[in-house]
């Protein structure tokens, strides 16, 4: 550890003079130029949207390894002047120009490759630019030149389009003709100009003539024209004040005569309303007599109508009354009547029914003989001897035929008896007897 004691200084001092060295070489691009940074390996530009950044270290060129050589150029447009440059017409007049063109540099790297400052790469601008003033200039006629600098403007600027792509720029704009003036110790462009006045004052005195005419006929035409129209206006204002003096009086006429006749229509229409007051009246009178003998026969009629109706509703009422009591009457008297007519039509038809009062007149017979022996058995000496074992028994045998069991019994009796021609005989014979008996 003692032998790495004495290098700490040493290591202090080189970090301090690279942190020195790196403050001092480091370059910050400002925003309207661009440098062009030539290092050992490669070319990077650098500044406001480069690929290089806006800042970069300008190391000595003859460090080793690190050291660079720098290009400036700016970003910004910028502006190259010919003034009082001597140019010739086709027909070899000499003349002075002033030209302005305005540049820009498109492709830095491009232009960094062919010159290595700006100040060299604008006097490379300014002799092509001169080239092509005087190449334009001489392929045309002064007078030509003098009236359209427009055009020979556009014609500068097309002439060193190629030659600017070649270095990297571009023209911002077309060059401008600015002025053109006599070369020392010639008046051509004085004399173009004294002829170009002299014509242009000939041709003013000329138009102001002409204008002066124009407006003096124009002033005598004013002057007619105003005379005829005041004529014209007078008699308009004659025929149109007799005209209105026409139609009032004919509007009065007129007036008049509708008055009248709007009058004449007016009595004949009150005479009208009168014979149809009158009219109307005689119809009223004549319509209510109409409607008082209309309204008393009506009333008579309605009269007699009413009291035929009652007098019907009356006979209608007792020839009802009559006939219902004749029904009622009529109906009380065949009421009996009709009920033996059914009940016999009822036996006549109903088999069953007939067996059923056969038994009933049978058991009535049975009653009757029963009793009549059981008078005569009470005065008789008559013994009933019961087989039932006791003669309480026998009697209870006895009184069996007076119950239904002792009706089915008989029923059963009668109905064995019927089966046989001689019972047979005797039933129809107590049917028969049955049937007068109930009609």
């Amino acid at each position: 550890m003692e032998y790495f004691y004495p290098l700490v200084p040493v290591l202090g001092s080189l970090v301090a003079f690279t942190i020195l060295a790196a403050m001092f070489f480091r370059i910050v691009v400002p925003t309207n130029m661009v440098h062009i940074v030539q290092s050992k390996k490669k070319t990077m530009s650098y500044g406001t949207g480069k690929e290089g950044g806006n800042s970069y270290y300008h190391w000595p060129a003859w460090i080793p390894l690190i050291g660079v050589t720098t290009i400036e150029f700016p970003v910004s447009n910028f502006d190259l002047t010919l003034d009082n440059y001597d140019a010739y017409d086709i027909d070899r007049v000499p003349f002075l120009v002033h030209v302005v063109a305005f540049f820009r540099i498109a492709d830095t790297n491009k232009a960094a490759k062919l010159i290595s400052t700006f100040t060299l790469l604008k006097e490379q601008l300014m002799y092509i630019t001169q080239g092509a003033v005087r190449k334009v200039l001489a392929s045309h006629d002064i007078n030509k030149i003098m009236l359209d600098r427009a055009t020979f403007g556009r014609a500068f600027t097309d002439e060193i389009k190629q030659d600017l792509e070649n270095w990297g720029v571009e023209s911002v704009k077309n060059m401008e003709l600015m002025d053109i003036r006599d070369a020392q110790g010639h008046a051509n462009i004085s004399n173009i100009m004294a002829k170009k006045s002299s014509h242009i004052e000939m041709e003013s005195r000329t138009e102001v003539a002409k204008n002066r005419q124009l407006a003096e006929t124009a002033e005598i035409q004013a002057k007619q024209t105003i005379l005829v129209r005041q004529q014209e206006a007078e008699q308009a204002i004659g025929q149109r004040t007799a005209e209105k003096e026409k139609l009032v009086g004919i509007a009065r006429q007129q007036a008049e005569q509708e008055v009248k006749t709007e009058a004449a229509v007016t009595a004949s229409k009150i005479m009208d309303v009168k014979k149809v007051e009158q009219v109307r009246q005689a119809e009223i009178d004549r319509e209510a007599k109409l409607v008082n003998v209309d309204l008393a026969k009506e009333t008579t009629i309605i009269n007699a109508t009413a009291a035929l109706e009652a007098a019907k509703l009356h006979a209608n009422g007792v020839e009802i009354e009559g006939r219902a009591t004749g029904e009622a009457e009529k109906a009380i008297l065949l009421a009996p009547v009709q009920a033996q007519i059914t009940l016999a039509k009822e036996i006549g038809s109903n088999d069953g029914y007939q067996s059923y009062l056969v038994v009933l007149e049978a058991i009535k017979a049975y009653l009757a003989v029963g009793t009549k022996q059981a008078e005569a058995l009470a005065t008789a000496d008559v013994k009933v001897i019961a087989t039932a074992g006791t003669a309480v028994a026998g009697a209870d045998s006895a009184m069996k035929l007076f119950t239904p069991q002792g009706g089915l019994q008989l029923g059963g009796m009668i109905e064995a008896i019927s089966n046989t021609p001689e019972g047979k005989v005797l039933l129809d014979a107590v049917k028969s007897r049955l049937a007068r008996t109930e009609a």
